[in-house]
């Protein structure tokens, strides 16, 4: 296991902030879940999504510049093009299979449990790069897993999941693992927040560009107050409020402390489709979706078990 000293700029992350930061995630990001269900009844998917990320995207611009002029936003080539990778693997392949997965009949509450996955995931990922995790945590993946194949199994053969829909909410996780881990990788701008504003932009633009090619078309006159209500508040909440969030605590804190949000969203997004939209939860779904979100603790914490306690705040990052 890879032990790295904490830079001066995570020392210094005031737990404060870091704590909202982890509180917004958790809350808001549980209830997009349900928002994207009731925003594609009526909005085509892929072009719904891109507009709402080109919308956060500008919002959160104009706020930076308002506050530190159109300089904040100047980047390099290398920090641009970093940004659009990102935003190709966190808002095209992970937030915009999630919005094709719930248009195509995937439960909220289910498509969360499924993305609760990520963490372990990110685990893969750190031994295929070569790092060898604590034995408490390979056990914690291998838990994971096998809740995941109770989930699929219980909701794929038989259940009211379509298949094709469980295999596009497995790959959109695959992605944003992927992105999370690869984020801190790669030059991007110093600023999280001008890293959010071009990671959305970037992501929003390519969603849209798809969906269009595709055939689906944006009617803002067709759609009713309930859909714009659900649009509206993945732009503000989702997208400004949770996605920032995420981003400032993939450069702010551990990986692996950011994506405990795994721990509260698939029961936020559970309780809020089974009392919002009737969706069916199946004992065997809750006992997978139970062992899922244990595995997730377990490695989690195996991951904040310091090798090497002393006077130096040292961790074990991603």
């Amino acid at each position: 296991m890879t032990v790295t000293t904490v830079t001066p700029a995570k020392a210094r992350s005031p737990l404060l902030l870091v704590g909202t930061a982890l509180a917004i995630v958790y809350v808001v990001w549980g209830s997009t879940y349900l928002a994207i269900r009731i925003m594609v009844e009526e909005m085509p998917p892929l072009v719904s999504a891109g507009v709402r990320f080109l919308t956060a995207g500008v919002l959160v611009a104009g706020a930076l510049v308002v506050r530190g002029g159109p300089g904040r936003l100047a980047v390099t080539r290398r920090e641009l093009l970093g940004c659009a990778r990102i935003g190709l693997l966190l808002v095209v392949m992970g937030q915009g299979l999630v919005t094709l997965a719930e248009y195509g009949g995937a439960p909220s509450g289910i498509t969360a449990l499924l993305i609760a996955a990520v963490p372990l995931w990110v685990i893969c990922y750190r031994v295929l790069s070569g790092e060898r995790p604590a034995g408490r945590t390979v056990a914690g993946v291998a838990m994971g897993f096998g809740g995941l194949v109770v989930v699929v199994a219980a909701n794929g053969l038989g259940g009211a999941f379509p298949v094709w829909t469980m295999a596009v909410v497995l790959l959109a996780g695959l992605s944003w693992a992927f992105g999370s881990w690869y984020q801190p990788r790669i030059e991007l701008p110093r600023d999280p927040f001008v890293v959010t504003v071009y990671e959305m932009l970037a992501g929003g633009g390519a969603l849209t560009v798809i969906g269009l090619a595709g055939g689906e078309r944006f009617d803002p006159l067709a759609y009713s107050a309930g859909a714009w209500a659900a649009w509206g508040y993945l732009v503000l909440f989702g997208s400004v409020l949770a996605f920032s969030a995420y981003i400032w605590l993939l450069q702010s804190a551990a990986t692996s402390l950011a994506a405990t949000y795994a721990y509260v969203n698939p029961l936020v997004a559970v309780c809020l489709g089974w009392l919002t939209l009737a969706e069916p939860v199946t004992v065997p779904t809750l006992a997978g979706g139970v062992v899922v979100v244990l595995a997730v603790a377990v490695v989690v914490r195996s991951e904040f078990r310091p090798a090497n306690p002393g006077p130096t705040d040292r961790r074990r990052v991603r």
